[in-house]
C-alpha cells in the first residue's frame, strides 16, 4: 500500500545514485513534475556545471551521445525562469544551439543518437523533442518525432524497434524493447501537451501514442510487469516500461487526449510498482544499469516512479 514515505524513499534513493547524462535529465524532469522545483534546479545546475564547449550538458565519462544531454532541457529552462541566473541562461542557450544547429543529423535533419555514428535510437524520442518544444521549436520537435517514427515503427507489431542504422539502412536491434517504447510514448506525451489544440502534428502524435498503448497493454502480465522485449516471453520481466506507460496514461487522461477507460490498466501498473519498492526506496526489478540487459535497478526506474506518481496525483486533484 502507498504511504507518503514510499515516494520519499524513492526520491531519496534516486538522489543517491550515480547518473549519466540522460539519467540526470530524466530525474530533473521527475522532480520538476513532482513540484520539487528546488531539487530540479540543483540537478539542472549540476548538468550545466558539466557542460561541454559544444553545448552538451551533464557530460561524464567521455559520452558521445547527441540527444541524451538534452534530456535536462526542460528543467534547465525552468531553472532559468526561476533564477534568472546568467550562468544557467548561457548554458540553456548553448544546449539549444547544440540541439538545433550543431548535433549531427541525416539529410532530412533527424538527429543521430551519437555524434560518432549514424544510428537512431528510440530513446531519442524522449531525450530531444520535449526540450525543443519547450524551448520554442514545436515544429522541429514534431519533425524529429516523425523521423524517428518513420525509421523505427514496425507496423506488423504496432510497436517500435530499438535501433536503426541510417547509413546501412538496417535495424541494429529490431526488438520491441519495452523501455524503448516507454521512452517513445512518454516523450510524445510531453510534446503533445505543449502543442495547440487542433495542430496536425499534435493529432498525429496522439494517434501514435494510442497505437503504442493498444499494442503494448495487452502484453502486460498478470503481475502488472512487462517483458523486457514486449513480445518475447523468454526475456526477463521488469516494471519500468509499465511505469512509463502508466505515466503516459495519467498525463493523457488529465490533459483530455486519452480516454478514461485506460485508467484501470494504469492503476494495475501503479499497484505493481508500489510492490516493487524495497526498504531502501529502490524500484526493482527494472531494466537495470549499467548494461540494461538484465533486471536490476536504474536511475530512470526511480525517475519514472516519481513521474508516474506525480501525474497520478495531479489527475486525482483535478
Amino acid at each position: 500500500m502507498y504511504t507518503d514515505s514510499t515516494a520519499a524513499r524513492v526520491k531519496r534513493a534516486a538522489l543517491a545514485m550515480q547518473r549519466h547524462n540522460w539519467e540526470q535529465g530524466v530525474l530533473a524532469q521527475a522532480f520538476l513534475e513532482a513540484g520539487d522545483e528546488d531539487i530540479a534546479i540543483l540537478l539542472a545546475l549540476e548538468a550545466a556545471n558539466r557542460q561541454q564547449e559544444d553545448g552538451r550538458c551533464a557530460q561524464i565519462g567521455g559520452s558521445t551521445a547527441s540527444t541524451d544531454p538534452c534530456a535536462v532541457g526542460e528543467a534547465l529552462i525552468a531553472a532559468c525562469e526561476r533564477t534568472h541566473d546568467p550562468f544557467l541562461i548561457a548554458a540553456r542557450d548553448r544546449l539549444l544551439r547544440w540541439a538545433v544547429e550543431l548535433a549531427p543529423r541525416n539529410g532530412d535533419g533527424i538527429v543521430y543518437h551519437f555524434s560518432d555514428g549514424c544510428e537512431f535510437w528510440v530513446d531519442s524520442m524522449y531525450m530531444l523533442p520535449p526540450f525543443l518544444a519547450r524551448a520554442g521549436h514545436p515544429d522541429e520537435a514534431v519533425h524529429q518525432l516523425d523521423g524517428y517514427w518513420a525509421a523505427l515503427y514496425r507496423p506488423e507489431k504496432g510497436l517500435l524497434a530499438h535501433r536503426w542504422d541510417d547509413q546501412a539502412k538496417r535495424f541494429v536491434r529490431e526488438d520491441a524493447w519495452g523501455v524503448g517504447n516507454g521512452w517513445a510514448a512518454s516523450g510524445m506525451a510531453r510534446v503533445i501537451d505543449m502543442l495547440p489544440q487542433g495542430d496536425a502534428g499534435r493529432e498525429r502524435l496522439i494517434r501514435r501514442v494510442k497505437e503504442l498503448l493498444t499494442a503494448a497493454l495487452p502484453l502486460m502480465r498478470e503481475d502488472g510487469l512487462f517483458h523486457d522485449v514486449l513480445d518475447d516471453p523468454r526475456s526477463f520481466t521488469e516494471i519500468n516500461c509499465g511505469q512509463m506507460l502508466a505515466y503516459t496514461i495519467y498525463r493523457g487522461v488529465r490533459s483530455g487526449w486519452l480516454e478514461e477507460t485506460l485508467l484501470p490498466q494504469a492503476e494495475r501498473i501503479y499497484e505493481a510498482a508500489l510492490s516493487c519498492v524495497d526498504t531502501y526506496g529502490l524500484v526493482r526489478p527494472v531494466c537495470g544499469m549499467p548494461t540494461f540487459d538484465r533486471p536490476g535497478i536504474a536511475a530512470e526506474g526511480q525517475a519514472f516512479f516519481i513521474l508516474m506518481h506525480a501525474q497520478r496525483e495531479k489527475l486525482r486533484k483535478k
